[in-house]
């Protein structure tokens, strides 16, 4: 036997070609029975072909930057189920196999298969036309281009308390509490998830919807009102706040369902009636009165206040307000580019929801973050002299870069939470937060040994070479929303809707705000680095007022 063994070494020693010839016809053998037991168990319907992936088959309506899916791995089986859910499956599990089907009926064949297994968590309505101008559910909504799946549509709906959880697109989830438009029909309904392959998502302005079974209706319709204050009646009320009705058993519960149910995004309780209606110039949510004028109680709950028929307690409901929502690229190349120019962690992604919503244009970037395209940004993905978005997002601070821009906005914030902010991003991502050991680490004083001085020479370099710079401070765009964004799409060149601009203060947020829940117990600076900055933030304060500008706000400094 060794002998023998010998006689092969020595034969592939000499002959090298037949050895790796033999070894490639082997592993070539071994990967053809791997891909034949993956493809064995693949299902199939009774007496059809399989229908045609994302890609395949009959073309699909042209969809800007959003292109079909490919490649991702199928859903596992056990998934999360949250505790808003009832079971609800009643329907037999058996199916007519009769019928010729084929193309996008086996799409939709497929969806459906996938939907029957979510039947305990929630019911399958069908596929519905939708409208840009006008959404059949006019609650939140939230995009990812990568990752969308029925289920964290379904989630991302219950939680916030809505009756229904609609997709499209394969990547976009729609939130509502009616379904304001006719069915379709379910071929139209033809698109993978993005996500998860196994399910259908929608189609080119088609929804799929879902009818979610809440364990508690009281979560359903009223866990989600925010507070917005006390104001005074306007003067044309029926006007501003256009649906009414009395209510002798007033309560706080059944105006926000009253307006909910007449999808208007804000609820204002007068005493014994109930009125609805949108934030508008007649009626601006700016000038908030003393809680105590409003401080009636309600007839139909001890506990709760329900305002006057002078004063209104205003509540804001979980209709989304869709004036402000509609965003495109721009109609003509535009000659000018305008830079949205902040140090990191200065709230430039914020800033550029902000200018989407106001303008109703994308905004595009220097770079290419496919987080961001991901989640609704869509002018990511354009190069930044493209000419087809508002503005321009840029962290650069060199002269080249800087002339390279006809006009800019200048986005500052205080370096203390701006160098934070950046350091959660870095290690975190754009809403996460960095770990407790990286902020005990070498990380953090590497960090503001470095980026510290950025935050200086940057905005000073922009007021030496930008033309035509517009100084935003942070602090002032988050405490005087409506003022300082009219200032920015005056830049732009473009004339500020002021309903549009009242309708974006109700969604000021967006998805890009780090909840605050996870804030650090302990100052991370030390004194020495305190001086530090101190010492920057007095020379950028210098520059700005030597240019006949405000300097930085009182708060930059450390009490």
């Amino acid at each position: 036997m060794a002998k023998l063994l010998v006689k092969f070494q020595r034969y592939f020693r000499r002959r090298p070609v037949r050895f790796f010839t033999l070894l490639a016809l082997y592993l070539a053998a071994g990967s053809l029975v791997f891909l034949h037991a993956g493809f064995a168990g693949e299902p199939r319907v009774a007496g059809s072909q399989r229908g045609p992936t994302a890609g395949e088959g009959p073309e699909l309506p042209y969809l800007g930057v959003m292109q079909l899916s490919r490649g991702f791995p199928e859903a596992a089986a056990g998934r999360r189920r949250g505790p808003w859910f009832k079971s609800t499956a009643k329907e037999p599990a058996e199916r007519s196999k009769a019928g010729d089907y084929g193309g996008a009926r086996s799409r939709v064949l497929k969806g459906r298969s996938g939907r029957e297994k979510e039947e305990d968590r929630a019911k399958y309505i069908g596929c519905y036309v939708d409208n840009t101008r006008r959404r059949t559910l006019r609650g939140v909504s939230f995009f990812d281009y990568k990752k969308m799946t029925v289920f964290r549509c379904q989630d991302n709906c219950a939680e916030r308390g809505y009756l229904y959880a609609g997709l499209e697109f394969g990547a976009e989830c729609y939130c509502g509490h009616k379904v304001q438009a006719p069915n379709a029909s379910e071929s139209e309904c033809n698109m993978e998830c993005k996500g998860e392959r196994s399910s259908t998502c929608g189609g080119a302005n088609r929804l799929s919807i879902y009818r979610l079974e809440l364990a508690q209706e009281s979560t359903r319709r009223y866990g989600s009102a925010v507070f917005r204050g006390c104001f005074r009646r306007p003067d044309n009320v029926s006007i501003a706040l256009p649906a009414s009705q009395p209510m002798p058993n007033m309560s706080v519960d059944k105006c926000v369902d009253f307006c909910t149910e007449k999808e208007y995004p804000l609820s204002a309780l007068a005493g014994t009636a109930c009125r609805c209606g949108f934030p508008t110039t007649l009626f601006t949510l700016h000038e908030r009165e003393d809680e105590q004028l409003c401080a009636q109680r309600c007839a139909g709950e001890e506990f709760e206040s329900c305002g006057t028929t002078e004063f209104l307690l205003v509540y804001q409901t979980q209709v989304q307000d869709n004036r402000c929502m509609d965003r495109r690229f721009l109609p003509t190349r535009s000659k000018q580019l305008v830079a949205l120019a902040s140090f990191p962690g200065a709230g430039n992604t914020w800033a550029r929801h902000l200018i989407e919503l106001a303008t109703g244009f994308y905004t595009g970037s220097y770079y290419f973050d496919g987080s961001l395209y991901n989640k609704g940004f869509k002018g990511e993905r354009d190069h930044w002299r493209s000419g087809r978005t508002i503005c321009i997002k840029t962290h650069e601070s060199g002269q080249k870069e800087i002339e390279s821009f006809d006009s800019a906005i200048l986005l500052i914030r205080n370096p203390y939470k701006a160098l934070m902010a950046e350091f959660n991003r870095k290690y975190g991502g754009h809403i996460g937060f960095a770990a407790h050991a990286h902020w005990k680490g070498k990380e953090w004083p590497e960090f503001v040994a470095n980026y510290a001085p950025w935050w200086a020479t940057h905005t000073l370099d922009w007021l030496h070479y930008g033309k035509k710079v517009l100084v935003v401070h942070f602090e002032d765009l988050k405490r005087d929303l409506f003022v300082q964004l009219k200032r920015m799409v005056g830049l732009l060149g473009i004339a500020a809707c002021e309903d549009r601009l009242l309708c974006v203060e109700g969604q000021k947020d967006g998805n890009f705000k780090r909840s605050g829940l996870r804030k650090l117990e302990y100052d991370p600076y030390t004194p020495e680095m305190r001086k530090m900055i101190s010492g920057y933030i007095k020379t950028v304060d210098t520059a700005l007022k030597l240019r006949n500008l405000s300097g930085v706000p009182d708060d930059y400094y450390p009490r």
